[in-house]
């Protein structure tokens, strides 16, 4: 067994799983939807992506592609949460959440795109 691919796996997986997390339950209640687990989610989608640099694959260039974009999506998002909260003084309200929440459905779909090109190298190799 392979220690780096495991690594790898594991991060593009977790990646996947907190932004799930965070997206999970409705949209514009803020109730559902913790300010730990966007900042969770956007650590390990940065490891994520360290993780993808160094592979001149083409199939290493869609993975870094599509670790970028979740991060910049996670990112606006938590730039938005950070807006609303710090600077403007409304808080979080259904409108805000709706945009910080679809935001973080964009990254989970950039996310599973990972995944399913993980699963897919990984069913392509050969023994």
């Amino acid at each position: 067994m392979n220690l780096d691919k495991v690594v790898f796996g594991f991060f593009i997986v977790f990646a996947a799983t907190l932004n799930f997390g965070f997206v999970l339950g409705e949209i514009d209640n803020p109730a559902h939807h913790h300010v730990y687990e966007l900042f969770a989610a956007i650590v390990v989608n940065l490891i994520a992506t360290v993780l993808k640099f160094g592979d001149r694959t083409q199939i290493g260039a869609i993975h870094l592609a599509t670790s970028l974009v979740a991060d910049l999506q996670l990112m606006v998002a938590a730039m938005v949460w950070t807006w609303a909260v710090h600077v403007s003084g409304t808080g979080l309200t259904a409108d805000i959440t709706s945009s910080m929440v679809s935001l973080s459905a964009g990254a989970l779909f950039a996310n599973v795109i990972s995944v399913a090109i993980l699963i897919g190298e990984t069913l392509m190799l050969r023994r």
